[in-house]
C-alpha cells in the first residue's frame, strides 16, 4: 500500500516535471529560443546624441536566446548604460517584437573640463562635452552641486536689467565664489554673503560707468567696505613717423669738350 502510494508520487511528480521544464526552459533560452525568436525592434527615441546603431548594438546581447527568455530589465541596463542616455523603458508585443523607448538626457550647463549637467540636476561624462558650446559653465566640488546652480539662478536675478548676465560661476574648494561674465569681465565675490556684494556693486555699477567706453576687465569685493575695479588699460597713441621730403637733385656739371 505504501510503495504503490509513493510509485504513485513519484509518477505525478515526473509528469509535472515533463510538463513544467520545457516552460521554464524556454523561459530562460535554454532551448527553442529559435522557435520563437524576437523578429521586430520598435525604438522610440530623440536620436540627438545616441544613434540608432548603438541602441541596437546594445540590444542585439540580450534577444538572442528568443522571445520569451529576453529579460526585460537587463535589456534597460543596457542601454541605460550608454552615454547620453537618462532611462529607457522596454515592454514586449507578441509574438515578436520588443518596444524600447529611450529617453536621452538634456544638458543644461557645464560642469568643471569636462562633464555636464542634465535637466535634473545629474552630472555626466559624455562624449564631446568638453566642446559644447552655448551653456553656462559651472565648477565646484561635485557634493556641492546644488548650491552652485542655486547661486548661479540667484546672480542672474540679481544682474537682470543691467546689461550684464552670467556666463560661468566657479566655487573653490575653500568656498570662495568667483562669477565670469558674457562680456568677458570677472567677479570675484569671496566666501562671506556673496549675493549681498553682489548687490552692493549692482547698486552703484551705473555711476562706475560715467567716464568708461567699454567694460571692465575685473572686480574684486572681498572687501569689507568697498571694492576694486580694474579698467582696460587704453591703448598708447603711436606717433607716426615723419615723413622727409625729397630734396631736388644738384645740377650735374656741364661736359667739357676733348681737344
Amino acid at each position: 500500500m505504501r510503495g504503490g502510494l509513493i510509485l504513485k508520487l513519484l509518477a505525478w511528480g515526473l509528469a509535472l516535471s515533463l510538463v513544467v521544464l520545457p516552460i521554464v526552459g524556454v523561459l530562460n533560452g535554454w532551448f527553442a529560443g529559435e522557435r520563437w525568436p524576437v523578429r521586430s525592434l520598435q525604438v522610440e527615441a530623440e536620436y540627438n546624441h545616441v544613434s540608432a546603431e548603438e541602441i541596437r548594438a546594445a540590444v542585439a546581447n540580450h534577444v538572442g536566446n528568443g522571445f520569451f527568455a529576453t529579460k526585460l530589465d537587463e535589456l534597460q541596463a543596457a542601454v541605460a548604460a550608454l552615454p547620453w542616455v537618462e532611462k529607457a523603458e522596454a515592454r514586449k508585443h507578441w509574438p515578436d517584437m520588443i518596444l524600447l523607448r529611450v529617453t536621452e538626457l538634456q544638458p543644461v550647463a557645464r560642469w568643471g573640463a569636462n562633464k555636464l549637467i542634465s535637466a535634473d540636476s545629474r552630472i555626466f561624462a559624455a562624449p564631446g562635452a568638453e566642446n559644447m558650446q552655448g551653456l553656462p559653465r559651472l565648477a565646484g566640488p561635485d557634493d556641492a552641486l546644488a548650491n552652485v546652480i542655486a547661486f548661479y539662478a540667484s546672480a542672474q536675478k540679481i544682474l537682470a536689467g543691467s546689461g550684464m548676465t552670467v556666463n560661468g560661476v566657479e566655487l573653490s574648494e575653500r568656498g570662495s565664489w568667483k562669477l565670469a561674465l558674457s562680456n568677458g569681465s570677472e567677479l570675484e565675490l569671496g566666501r562671506e554673503q556673496p549675493e549681498q556684494r553682489l548687490q552692493r556693486f549692482i547698486n552703484v555699477y551705473p555711476r562706475l560707468l560715467a567716464g568708461h567706453t567699454g567694460n571692465f576687465e575685473k572686480v574684486d569685493l572681498r572687501y569689507s567696505n568697498g571694492f576694486a575695479i580694474k579698467w582696460p588699460e587704453a591703448p598708447a597713441s603711436v606717433t607716426p613717423p615723419a615723413v622727409k621730403k625729397p630734396q631736388p637733385a644738384a645740377p650735374e656739371p656741364a661736359a667739357r669738350g676733348v681737344t
